[in-house]
């Protein structure tokens, strides 16, 4: 499991396993396809050399 920000509905949303659609090995790291929970097929490039995401500002 891992979050993502949906760039199609912009929350939040815990990611499963059952949600991923495919993976492929790149240049650039490893591409992981999967549908956001309002379905909107989304990517995330990850990898050892690949920087993590900026952590988005919550209010408190």
């Amino acid at each position: 499991m891992f979050t993502h920000h949906c760039t199609a509905c912009g929350r939040r949303e815990l990611i499963f396993p059952s949600q991923v659609v495919g993976l492929e090995n790149t240049d650039q790291g490893i591409v992981v396809r999967f549908a956001c929970w309002c379905d909107a097929e989304q990517t995330l490039l990850t990898g050892a050399d690949v920087p993590a995401p900026a952590t988005p500002a919550v209010a408190a």
